[in-house]
Protein backbone atom coordinates (compact mmCIF):
# COMPACT_ATOMS: atom_id res chain seq x y z
CA UNK A 1 0.00 0.00 0.00
CA UNK A 2 2.09 3.35 -0.78
CA UNK A 3 1.19 6.14 1.57
CA UNK A 4 2.24 9.55 0.40
CA UNK A 5 1.97 12.28 3.48
CA UNK A 6 1.78 14.43 0.38
CA UNK A 7 -1.67 12.40 -0.72
CA UNK A 8 -3.68 13.29 1.29
CA UNK A 9 -5.27 16.57 0.92
CA UNK A 10 -6.41 19.17 3.93
CA UNK A 11 -9.49 19.89 5.60
CA UNK A 12 -9.42 23.41 3.49
CA UNK A 13 -8.15 21.71 0.42
CA UNK A 14 -11.00 19.34 0.64
CA UNK A 15 -13.70 22.60 1.18
CA UNK A 16 -12.19 24.35 -2.07
CA UNK A 17 -12.36 20.90 -4.08
CA UNK A 18 -16.57 20.64 -2.76
CA UNK A 19 -17.83 23.06 -1.36
CA UNK A 20 -21.21 21.97 -0.85
CA UNK A 21 -20.24 18.40 1.09
CA UNK A 22 -18.03 20.21 3.03
CA UNK A 23 -19.72 22.94 4.92
CA UNK A 24 -21.15 20.55 7.28
CA UNK A 25 -18.16 18.89 9.10
CA UNK A 26 -18.21 15.84 11.82
CA UNK A 27 -15.91 15.70 15.01
CA UNK A 28 -14.84 11.79 13.68
CA UNK A 29 -13.84 13.27 10.35
CA UNK A 30 -16.12 10.46 8.76
CA UNK A 31 -18.96 11.19 6.45
CA UNK A 32 -22.05 8.77 7.33
CA UNK A 33 -20.58 5.02 5.86
CA UNK A 34 -17.84 6.92 4.10
CA UNK A 35 -14.99 6.41 7.40
CA UNK A 36 -12.03 8.21 7.57
CA UNK A 37 -9.84 5.21 8.57
CA UNK A 38 -6.70 5.88 10.47
CA UNK A 39 -3.66 3.79 9.54
CA UNK A 40 -3.11 0.75 12.16
CA UNK A 41 -0.36 2.15 13.58
CA UNK A 42 -2.54 5.03 14.07
CA UNK A 43 -4.92 2.86 15.71
CA UNK A 44 -3.09 1.24 18.17
CA UNK A 45 0.12 2.32 20.51
CA UNK A 46 3.59 -0.11 20.32
CA UNK A 47 3.45 0.10 24.40
CA UNK A 48 0.30 -2.10 24.77
CA UNK A 49 -1.21 -4.95 23.73
CA UNK A 50 -4.78 -5.84 22.54
CA UNK A 51 -4.73 -8.85 24.85
CA UNK A 52 -3.87 -9.43 29.08
CA UNK A 53 -1.19 -11.41 29.64
CA UNK A 54 0.23 -12.23 32.52
CA UNK A 55 4.23 -10.71 33.22
CA UNK A 56 7.21 -13.02 31.53
CA UNK A 57 8.87 -14.78 34.38
CA UNK A 58 12.26 -13.64 34.67
CA UNK A 59 14.75 -16.18 33.00
CA UNK A 60 18.23 -16.29 31.26
CA UNK A 61 18.46 -14.97 27.79
CA UNK A 62 19.57 -17.71 25.41
CA UNK A 63 19.77 -15.39 22.52
CA UNK A 64 23.16 -14.83 22.37
CA UNK A 65 23.58 -11.09 22.31
CA UNK A 66 20.94 -10.95 19.71
CA UNK A 67 17.98 -9.87 22.04
CA UNK A 68 15.84 -6.77 21.06
CA UNK A 69 17.17 -3.30 22.06
CA UNK A 70 13.35 -1.30 21.63
CA UNK A 71 9.92 -2.66 21.59
CA UNK A 72 8.75 -4.03 18.39
CA UNK A 73 7.54 -1.28 16.37
CA UNK A 74 3.65 -2.68 16.00
CA UNK A 75 0.36 -1.59 17.19
CA UNK A 76 -1.26 -3.34 20.67
CA UNK A 77 -4.67 -4.01 19.07
CA UNK A 78 -7.47 -6.13 20.62
CA UNK A 79 -9.13 -8.44 18.02
CA UNK A 80 -12.49 -6.21 17.84
CA UNK A 81 -10.20 -3.53 16.55
CA UNK A 82 -8.34 -5.73 14.47
CA UNK A 83 -11.20 -6.86 12.87
CA UNK A 84 -13.27 -3.29 12.32
CA UNK A 85 -10.15 -2.22 11.27
CA UNK A 86 -9.87 -4.01 8.35
CA UNK A 87 -13.77 -4.38 7.16
CA UNK A 88 -14.13 -0.53 7.19
CA UNK A 89 -10.94 -0.73 4.48
CA UNK A 90 -12.36 -3.50 2.63
CA UNK A 91 -15.27 -1.40 2.31
CA UNK A 92 -13.72 1.34 0.91
CA UNK A 93 -12.50 -1.21 -1.60
CA UNK A 94 -13.95 -1.47 -5.41
CA UNK A 95 -13.98 -5.59 -6.81
CA UNK A 96 -16.04 -7.47 -8.92
CA UNK A 97 -18.83 -7.94 -6.24
CA UNK A 98 -19.44 -4.17 -6.04
CA UNK A 99 -19.78 -3.16 -9.57
CA UNK A 100 -18.08 -3.74 -13.42
CA UNK A 101 -14.98 -3.70 -13.39
CA UNK A 102 -13.66 -2.59 -17.13
CA UNK A 103 -10.22 -3.53 -17.08
CA UNK A 104 -9.01 -3.96 -21.09
CA UNK A 105 -7.41 -7.40 -21.48
CA UNK A 106 -7.86 -8.34 -17.83
CA UNK A 107 -11.60 -10.04 -18.07
CA UNK A 108 -12.75 -9.23 -14.25
CA UNK A 109 -15.60 -11.49 -14.63
CA UNK A 110 -17.26 -12.63 -11.81
CA UNK A 111 -16.42 -15.97 -9.70
CA UNK A 112 -19.85 -18.01 -9.25
CA UNK A 113 -19.98 -19.16 -5.94
CA UNK A 114 -20.11 -22.97 -7.04
CA UNK A 115 -16.36 -22.85 -7.61
CA UNK A 116 -15.64 -21.34 -4.52
CA UNK A 117 -17.99 -24.68 -2.63
CA UNK A 118 -16.20 -27.26 -4.65
CA UNK A 119 -12.65 -25.78 -3.99
CA UNK A 120 -13.59 -26.49 -0.56
CA UNK A 121 -13.79 -29.76 -0.70
CA UNK A 122 -12.21 -32.26 1.35
CA UNK A 123 -9.73 -34.63 -0.94
CA UNK A 124 -8.76 -31.33 -2.77
CA UNK A 125 -8.27 -28.08 -0.06
CA UNK A 126 -6.76 -30.23 2.37
CA UNK A 127 -4.05 -32.40 0.35
CA UNK A 128 -0.68 -32.13 0.88
CA UNK A 129 1.73 -32.74 -2.48
CA UNK A 130 4.03 -34.53 -1.11
CA UNK A 131 1.61 -37.22 -0.21
CA UNK A 132 1.34 -40.74 -1.62
CA UNK A 133 0.08 -40.83 -5.15
CA UNK A 134 -2.46 -43.64 -3.75
CA UNK A 135 -4.26 -41.57 -1.30
CA UNK A 136 -4.86 -38.19 -4.33
CA UNK A 137 -5.82 -40.11 -6.55
CA UNK A 138 -9.37 -38.07 -6.92
CA UNK A 139 -7.36 -34.53 -7.36
CA UNK A 140 -4.95 -36.31 -9.98
CA UNK A 141 -8.19 -37.20 -11.55
CA UNK A 142 -9.42 -34.06 -11.48
CA UNK A 143 -5.84 -32.40 -12.74
CA UNK A 144 -6.33 -35.28 -15.87
CA UNK A 145 -10.06 -34.07 -16.75
CA UNK A 146 -8.92 -30.63 -16.80
CA UNK A 147 -5.87 -31.10 -19.10
CA UNK A 148 -8.37 -32.96 -20.95
CA UNK A 149 -10.69 -30.10 -21.32
CA UNK A 150 -7.92 -27.48 -22.14
CA UNK A 151 -6.41 -29.90 -24.92
CA UNK A 152 -9.76 -30.38 -26.76
CA UNK A 153 -10.80 -26.82 -26.47
CA UNK A 154 -7.22 -25.51 -28.04
CA UNK A 155 -6.86 -28.73 -30.29
CA UNK A 156 -3.55 -29.35 -28.63
CA UNK A 157 -1.97 -32.57 -27.77
CA UNK A 158 -0.43 -31.98 -24.83
CA UNK A 159 -0.45 -29.41 -21.94
CA UNK A 160 1.66 -28.53 -19.13
CA UNK A 161 -0.04 -27.81 -16.07
CA UNK A 162 2.06 -26.35 -13.58
CA UNK A 163 2.77 -22.82 -14.54
CA UNK A 164 1.36 -20.90 -11.74
CA UNK A 165 0.37 -17.72 -14.06
CA UNK A 166 0.12 -15.57 -17.38
CA UNK A 167 4.00 -14.80 -17.85
CA UNK A 168 5.10 -17.77 -16.12
CA UNK A 169 3.24 -19.75 -18.76
CA UNK A 170 5.21 -17.48 -21.28
CA UNK A 171 8.60 -18.72 -19.84
CA UNK A 172 7.44 -22.07 -19.94
CA UNK A 173 6.08 -22.30 -23.62
CA UNK A 174 9.68 -20.32 -24.18
CA UNK A 175 11.76 -22.17 -23.10
CA UNK A 176 10.10 -25.53 -24.43
CA UNK A 177 10.59 -23.99 -27.78
CA UNK A 178 14.79 -23.57 -27.03
CA UNK A 179 15.03 -27.23 -26.12
CA UNK A 180 13.22 -28.21 -29.59
CA UNK A 181 15.69 -25.85 -31.49
CA UNK A 182 18.75 -26.91 -29.29
CA UNK A 183 17.48 -30.95 -29.91
CA UNK A 184 18.04 -30.30 -33.67
CA UNK A 185 20.69 -28.10 -32.71
CA UNK A 186 19.71 -24.84 -33.98
CA UNK A 187 20.67 -21.92 -32.34
CA UNK A 188 18.83 -19.01 -32.96
CA UNK A 189 19.08 -15.82 -31.51
CA UNK A 190 15.94 -14.04 -32.09
CA UNK A 191 11.89 -13.54 -31.15
CA UNK A 192 9.60 -11.17 -33.54
CA UNK A 193 7.08 -9.68 -31.08
CA UNK A 194 4.28 -7.30 -32.61
CA UNK A 195 2.97 -4.32 -31.38
CA UNK A 196 -0.02 -5.24 -30.67
CA UNK A 197 1.27 -7.79 -28.24
CA UNK A 198 1.05 -8.10 -24.77
CA UNK A 199 3.68 -6.05 -22.42
CA UNK A 200 5.21 -9.58 -20.47
CA UNK A 201 5.71 -11.13 -24.22
CA UNK A 202 9.02 -8.90 -24.77
CA UNK A 203 9.77 -9.76 -21.02
CA UNK A 204 9.40 -12.89 -21.12
CA UNK A 205 11.74 -13.80 -24.17
CA UNK A 206 14.48 -11.56 -23.42
CA UNK A 207 14.34 -12.51 -20.06
CA UNK A 208 14.66 -16.19 -21.38
CA UNK A 209 17.60 -14.81 -23.16
CA UNK A 210 16.48 -14.06 -26.37
CA UNK A 211 16.45 -10.65 -28.53
CA UNK A 212 13.38 -9.11 -29.09
CA UNK A 213 12.14 -7.24 -32.28
CA UNK A 214 9.38 -5.58 -32.93
CA UNK A 215 6.66 -6.12 -35.68
CA UNK A 216 4.94 -3.18 -36.92
CA UNK A 217 0.97 -2.99 -36.93
CA UNK A 218 -1.02 -2.14 -40.04
CA UNK A 219 -3.57 0.44 -40.11
CA UNK A 220 -5.85 -1.75 -39.05
CA UNK A 221 -4.32 -2.32 -36.08
CA UNK A 222 -3.37 -6.25 -36.63
CA UNK A 223 0.08 -7.49 -37.56
CA UNK A 224 1.99 -6.40 -40.41
CA UNK A 225 2.42 -9.73 -42.44
CA UNK A 226 4.45 -8.11 -44.99
CA UNK A 227 6.94 -6.97 -42.27
CA UNK A 228 6.93 -10.50 -40.62
CA UNK A 229 7.50 -12.08 -43.64
CA UNK A 230 10.63 -9.96 -44.57
CA UNK A 231 12.20 -10.12 -41.26
CA UNK A 232 12.23 -14.44 -40.97
CA UNK A 233 15.93 -15.44 -41.24
CA UNK A 234 17.79 -18.46 -40.00
CA UNK A 235 17.91 -16.55 -36.81
CA UNK A 236 14.52 -16.38 -35.91
CA UNK A 237 13.29 -18.70 -33.22
CA UNK A 238 9.81 -17.88 -33.48
CA UNK A 239 7.09 -15.12 -32.87
CA UNK A 240 5.30 -14.49 -29.76
CA UNK A 241 2.11 -13.04 -31.16
CA UNK A 242 -1.48 -12.19 -28.67
CA UNK A 243 -4.20 -13.26 -30.64
CA UNK A 244 -7.34 -11.43 -30.02
CA UNK A 245 -4.80 -9.11 -29.74
CA UNK A 246 -4.21 -5.49 -27.50
CA UNK A 247 -6.53 -3.65 -29.63
CA UNK A 248 -9.00 -5.91 -28.97
CA UNK A 249 -8.86 -7.36 -32.62
CA UNK A 250 -8.58 -11.05 -33.90
CA UNK A 251 -5.66 -11.26 -36.13
CA UNK A 252 -7.42 -12.84 -39.33
CA UNK A 253 -3.43 -13.56 -40.58
CA UNK A 254 -3.12 -15.76 -38.29
CA UNK A 255 -2.58 -19.40 -40.29
CA UNK A 256 -0.53 -17.22 -42.44
CA UNK A 257 1.78 -16.32 -40.06
CA UNK A 258 2.40 -19.53 -38.72
CA UNK A 259 2.95 -21.01 -41.70
CA UNK A 260 5.77 -18.41 -42.71
CA UNK A 261 7.38 -18.76 -39.54
CA UNK A 262 7.18 -22.32 -39.45
CA UNK A 263 8.42 -22.51 -43.35
CA UNK A 264 11.79 -20.36 -41.81
CA UNK A 265 12.32 -23.22 -39.17
CA UNK A 266 10.63 -20.98 -36.23
CA UNK A 267 7.90 -21.70 -33.63
CA UNK A 268 4.67 -19.11 -33.04
CA UNK A 269 4.01 -18.91 -29.48
CA UNK A 270 0.40 -17.32 -28.80
CA UNK A 271 -0.26 -15.77 -25.99
CA UNK A 272 -3.36 -17.10 -24.63
CA UNK A 273 -4.55 -14.26 -21.92
CA UNK A 274 -7.83 -13.07 -24.21
CA UNK A 275 -8.82 -17.20 -24.85
CA UNK A 276 -12.11 -15.59 -23.48
CA UNK A 277 -13.18 -13.99 -26.82
CA UNK A 278 -12.05 -17.31 -28.45
CA UNK A 279 -13.00 -20.42 -26.70
CA UNK A 280 -15.90 -22.90 -28.32
CA UNK A 281 -15.37 -20.49 -31.37
CA UNK A 282 -11.72 -20.75 -32.53
CA UNK A 283 -9.51 -23.76 -31.62
CA UNK A 284 -5.67 -22.58 -31.66
CA UNK A 285 -4.00 -25.74 -32.63
CA UNK A 286 -6.10 -25.32 -35.88
CA UNK A 287 -4.27 -21.72 -36.76
CA UNK A 288 -0.93 -23.84 -36.31
CA UNK A 289 0.28 -22.65 -33.04
CA UNK A 290 3.38 -24.41 -30.97
CA UNK A 291 2.67 -23.33 -27.65
CA UNK A 292 0.24 -21.42 -25.92
CA UNK A 293 -0.39 -20.15 -22.13
CA UNK A 294 -4.37 -20.29 -20.79
CA UNK A 295 -5.16 -17.58 -17.90
CA UNK A 296 -7.54 -19.82 -15.67
CA UNK A 297 -8.26 -16.30 -14.15
CA UNK A 298 -9.51 -14.94 -17.26
CA UNK A 299 -11.57 -17.03 -19.05
CA UNK A 300 -12.61 -20.08 -16.77
CA UNK A 301 -12.93 -17.77 -13.91
CA UNK A 302 -11.23 -18.21 -10.96
CA UNK A 303 -10.19 -15.71 -8.54
CA UNK A 304 -7.85 -12.77 -10.10
CA UNK A 305 -5.43 -10.09 -8.79
CA UNK A 306 -4.60 -9.52 -5.48
CA UNK A 307 -0.78 -11.46 -5.41
CA UNK A 308 -2.08 -15.14 -6.23
CA UNK A 309 -2.89 -17.87 -6.06
CA UNK A 310 -2.75 -17.83 -10.31
CA UNK A 311 -2.73 -20.59 -12.61
CA UNK A 312 -1.79 -20.71 -16.63
CA UNK A 313 -1.19 -23.67 -17.87
CA UNK A 314 -0.07 -24.12 -21.75
CA UNK A 315 -0.78 -26.06 -24.26
CA UNK A 316 1.65 -27.56 -26.96
CA UNK A 317 1.59 -28.63 -30.39
CA UNK A 318 3.26 -32.34 -31.47
CA UNK A 319 6.59 -30.36 -32.19
CA UNK A 320 6.75 -29.63 -28.56
CA UNK A 321 5.14 -32.09 -26.73
CA UNK A 322 7.87 -34.18 -25.96
CA UNK A 323 10.10 -31.03 -24.27
CA UNK A 324 7.07 -29.84 -21.99
CA UNK A 325 7.90 -29.45 -18.49
CA UNK A 326 7.50 -31.85 -15.52
CA UNK A 327 5.64 -33.39 -13.74
CA UNK A 328 2.60 -34.97 -15.95
CA UNK A 329 0.09 -36.34 -14.74
CA UNK A 330 -1.12 -39.63 -17.02
CA UNK A 331 -4.00 -42.38 -16.51
CA UNK A 332 -2.80 -45.87 -16.58
CA UNK A 333 -4.32 -48.51 -18.68
CA UNK A 334 -5.97 -49.69 -14.84
CA UNK A 335 -7.71 -46.58 -15.07
CA UNK A 336 -5.10 -45.38 -12.21
CA UNK A 337 -3.21 -41.95 -12.43
CA UNK A 338 0.24 -41.23 -11.62
CA UNK A 339 2.77 -38.54 -12.02
CA UNK A 340 5.65 -38.45 -14.34
CA UNK A 341 8.29 -36.74 -12.46
CA UNK A 342 12.32 -36.76 -13.23
CA UNK A 343 12.68 -40.36 -11.57
CA UNK A 344 10.29 -42.32 -14.41
CA UNK A 345 11.04 -39.78 -17.34
CA UNK A 346 13.75 -41.20 -18.63
CA UNK A 347 10.75 -43.86 -19.61
CA UNK A 348 9.24 -41.72 -22.21
CA UNK A 349 9.57 -38.52 -21.96
CA UNK A 350 13.10 -37.87 -21.49
CA UNK A 351 13.40 -34.46 -23.50
CA UNK A 352 11.27 -32.22 -21.03
CA UNK A 353 13.53 -29.11 -20.67
CA UNK A 354 12.91 -29.87 -16.47
CA UNK A 355 10.49 -28.18 -14.30
CA UNK A 356 8.65 -24.69 -13.30
CA UNK A 357 7.65 -25.10 -10.12
CA UNK A 358 8.24 -27.20 -7.26
CA UNK A 359 5.01 -29.16 -7.33
CA UNK A 360 2.04 -30.07 -9.15
CA UNK A 361 0.02 -26.24 -10.13
CA UNK A 362 -2.22 -24.63 -8.02
CA UNK A 363 -5.38 -27.41 -6.61
CA UNK A 364 -7.68 -24.69 -6.36
CA UNK A 365 -7.67 -23.17 -9.40
CA UNK A 366 -8.17 -26.47 -10.95
CA UNK A 367 -10.82 -27.26 -9.17
CA UNK A 368 -12.41 -23.82 -9.75
CA UNK A 369 -11.84 -23.57 -13.53
CA UNK A 370 -13.30 -27.61 -14.13
CA UNK A 371 -16.03 -26.66 -11.86
CA UNK A 372 -16.46 -23.64 -14.03
CA UNK A 373 -16.51 -26.19 -17.34
CA UNK A 374 -18.79 -28.71 -16.40
CA UNK A 375 -21.33 -26.04 -15.44
CA UNK A 376 -21.49 -24.25 -18.74
CA UNK A 377 -20.51 -27.77 -21.13
CA UNK A 378 -19.41 -27.43 -24.88
CA UNK A 379 -22.22 -25.08 -25.93
CA UNK A 380 -22.30 -22.84 -22.49
CA UNK A 381 -18.53 -21.83 -23.46
CA UNK A 382 -19.17 -21.22 -26.98
CA UNK A 383 -21.84 -18.71 -25.43
CA UNK A 384 -19.48 -17.21 -23.01
CA UNK A 385 -17.19 -16.04 -26.21
CA UNK A 386 -19.80 -14.92 -28.23
CA UNK A 387 -21.68 -12.49 -25.45
CA UNK A 388 -18.33 -11.21 -24.20
CA UNK A 389 -17.66 -9.98 -27.77
CA UNK A 390 -22.02 -8.84 -28.13
CA UNK A 391 -21.21 -7.00 -24.99
CA UNK A 392 -17.72 -5.25 -26.07
CA UNK A 393 -19.04 -4.22 -29.29
CA UNK A 394 -22.01 -2.87 -27.91
CA UNK A 395 -20.12 -0.45 -26.06
CA UNK A 396 -17.90 0.23 -28.75
CA UNK A 397 -20.90 0.98 -31.11
CA UNK A 398 -22.61 2.72 -28.15
CA UNK A 399 -20.06 5.37 -27.71
CA UNK A 400 -17.78 5.52 -30.67
CA UNK A 401 -19.66 8.84 -31.75
CA UNK A 402 -18.76 10.51 -28.53
CA UNK A 403 -15.05 8.93 -28.32
CA UNK A 404 -12.41 8.41 -30.64
CA UNK A 405 -11.99 4.80 -31.31
CA UNK A 406 -9.35 4.39 -34.02
CA UNK A 407 -9.94 0.72 -35.27
CA UNK A 408 -14.22 0.55 -35.35
CA UNK A 409 -13.98 0.96 -38.99
CA UNK A 410 -11.80 -1.91 -39.28
CA UNK A 411 -14.14 -4.00 -37.97
CA UNK A 412 -16.04 -5.95 -34.72
CA UNK A 413 -13.82 -6.02 -31.76
CA UNK A 414 -13.38 -8.62 -29.65
CA UNK A 415 -13.43 -8.91 -26.18
CA UNK A 416 -12.56 -5.49 -25.36
CA UNK A 417 -13.05 -1.80 -26.95
CA UNK A 418 -10.47 0.51 -27.74
CA UNK A 419 -10.76 4.41 -27.77
CA UNK A 420 -8.09 7.10 -27.61
CA UNK A 421 -8.30 10.82 -26.16
CA UNK A 422 -8.24 12.34 -29.44
CA UNK A 423 -11.06 15.23 -29.11
CA UNK A 424 -10.61 16.38 -25.33
CA UNK A 425 -10.16 19.67 -24.71
CA UNK A 426 -6.62 21.39 -24.34
CA UNK A 427 -5.06 20.44 -20.72
CA UNK A 428 -7.04 17.41 -20.12
CA UNK A 429 -5.74 13.80 -20.42
CA UNK A 430 -7.22 10.30 -20.43
CA UNK A 431 -6.13 10.39 -16.84
CA UNK A 432 -8.59 13.24 -15.73
CA UNK A 433 -11.38 11.00 -17.54
CA UNK A 434 -10.34 7.80 -15.04
CA UNK A 435 -10.40 9.68 -12.17
CA UNK A 436 -14.08 10.94 -13.35
CA UNK A 437 -14.85 7.73 -13.46
CA UNK A 438 -14.17 7.16 -9.63
CA UNK A 439 -16.33 9.54 -9.25
CA UNK A 440 -19.48 7.85 -11.18
CA UNK A 441 -18.37 4.95 -9.17
CA UNK A 442 -16.69 2.69 -11.39
CA UNK A 443 -13.00 1.58 -11.85
CA UNK A 444 -11.30 3.10 -14.25
CA UNK A 445 -10.85 1.54 -17.79
CA UNK A 446 -7.30 0.33 -18.72
CA UNK A 447 -5.28 3.31 -19.11
CA UNK A 448 -2.43 4.51 -21.75
CA UNK A 449 -2.66 0.93 -23.16
CA UNK A 450 -1.98 -0.65 -25.97
CA UNK A 451 0.96 2.05 -26.80
CA UNK A 452 -0.03 2.19 -30.22
CA UNK A 453 -2.99 4.66 -29.40
CA UNK A 454 -2.51 7.96 -27.79
CA UNK A 455 -4.42 8.08 -24.41
CA UNK A 456 -5.89 5.03 -25.21
CA UNK A 457 -8.53 3.59 -23.35
CA UNK A 458 -9.23 -0.21 -22.92
CA UNK A 459 -12.38 -1.65 -21.69
CA UNK A 460 -13.50 -5.10 -20.96
CA UNK A 461 -16.84 -5.60 -19.95
CA UNK A 462 -16.72 -9.91 -19.93
CA UNK A 463 -20.17 -11.69 -20.56
CA UNK A 464 -20.71 -11.18 -17.39
CA UNK A 465 -22.48 -8.23 -16.83
CA UNK A 466 -26.00 -7.22 -17.96
CA UNK A 467 -27.23 -5.46 -20.61
CA UNK A 468 -28.76 -2.90 -17.49
CA UNK A 469 -25.28 -2.87 -16.05
CA UNK A 470 -23.75 -1.91 -19.31
CA UNK A 471 -26.08 0.67 -20.08
CA UNK A 472 -25.23 2.24 -16.54
CA UNK A 473 -21.29 2.46 -17.67
CA UNK A 474 -22.08 3.89 -20.98
CA UNK A 475 -24.08 6.54 -19.39
CA UNK A 476 -21.55 7.18 -17.13
CA UNK A 477 -18.75 7.01 -19.53
CA UNK A 478 -20.69 9.26 -21.77
CA UNK A 479 -20.61 12.21 -18.93
CA UNK A 480 -17.48 11.86 -18.31
CA UNK A 481 -16.28 11.93 -21.76
CA UNK A 482 -19.01 14.83 -22.55
CA UNK A 483 -17.28 16.68 -19.62
CA UNK A 484 -13.53 15.74 -21.07
CA UNK A 485 -14.49 17.54 -24.47
CA UNK A 486 -15.92 20.65 -22.99
CA UNK A 487 -12.98 21.51 -20.70
CA UNK A 488 -14.93 20.63 -17.71
CA UNK A 489 -11.81 21.81 -15.56
CA UNK A 490 -13.21 20.16 -12.49
CA UNK A 491 -12.09 16.47 -13.78
CA UNK A 492 -8.76 17.74 -13.01
CA UNK A 493 -8.81 17.60 -9.63
CA UNK A 494 -11.21 14.57 -9.50
CA UNK A 495 -11.85 11.81 -7.73
CA UNK A 496 -14.39 14.27 -5.52
CA UNK A 497 -15.94 11.74 -3.41
CA UNK A 498 -13.87 8.97 -2.76
CA UNK A 499 -12.63 8.28 0.90
CA UNK A 500 -9.15 9.85 -0.73
CA UNK A 501 -8.84 12.90 -2.83
CA UNK A 502 -6.25 12.49 -6.40
CA UNK A 503 -2.77 11.47 -4.96
CA UNK A 504 0.37 12.56 -6.90
CA UNK A 505 0.86 8.96 -8.59
CA UNK A 506 4.43 9.99 -9.80
CA UNK A 507 5.74 10.35 -6.47
CA UNK A 508 3.98 7.26 -4.95
CA UNK A 509 5.59 4.94 -7.86
CA UNK A 510 8.74 6.83 -7.31
CA UNK A 511 9.59 7.41 -3.09
CA UNK A 512 6.51 5.09 -2.16
CA UNK A 513 6.57 5.16 2.12
CA UNK A 514 5.61 1.67 2.61
CA UNK A 515 7.01 1.60 6.24
CA UNK A 516 6.03 3.07 9.52
CA UNK A 517 7.78 4.84 11.73
CA UNK A 518 7.19 5.78 14.90
CA UNK A 519 10.26 8.54 15.95
CA UNK A 520 10.73 7.55 19.34
CA UNK A 521 11.15 3.88 19.61
CA UNK A 522 13.39 3.87 16.41
CA UNK A 523 15.56 6.85 18.13
CA UNK A 524 16.22 3.97 21.24
CA UNK A 525 16.52 1.25 18.58
CA UNK A 526 19.42 3.44 16.84
CA UNK A 527 20.79 3.93 20.29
Amino acid sequence: MNMLAEGRPTKQEENLIMPEQNAITTHTGNRALMVDEALIFEIGSSDRSGVDLPDAPQVASRLGGLERKAPIAIPGLSEGETVRHYTRLSRQNYAIDVGLFPLGSCTMKHNPRLNEKMARLKGFADIHPLQPVETVQGALELIHELAEWLKLLTGMPAVAMSPKAGAHGELCGILAIRSALEARGDAREVILVPESAHGTNPATAAFAGYKVEDIPANKDGRVDLAALKARLGPDVAGVMITNPNTCGLFEPDMKAISDAVHAAGGLVYCDGANFNAIVGRVRPGDLGVDAMHINLHKTFSTPHGGGGPGSGPVVFSEALAPFAPLPIVEKTAEGHFRLVEEETADEHHDSSFGRMVAFHGQMGMFSRALTYMLSHGADGLKQVSEDAVLNANYILRSLEDILDAPFAKSGPCMHEALFSDKGFADGLTTLDLAKGMIDEGYHPMTMYFPLVVHGAMLVEPTETESKAAIDQFIGAFRSVAERAKAGDESLKTAPHFAPRRRLDETQAARKPILVWTEPELFAQAAE
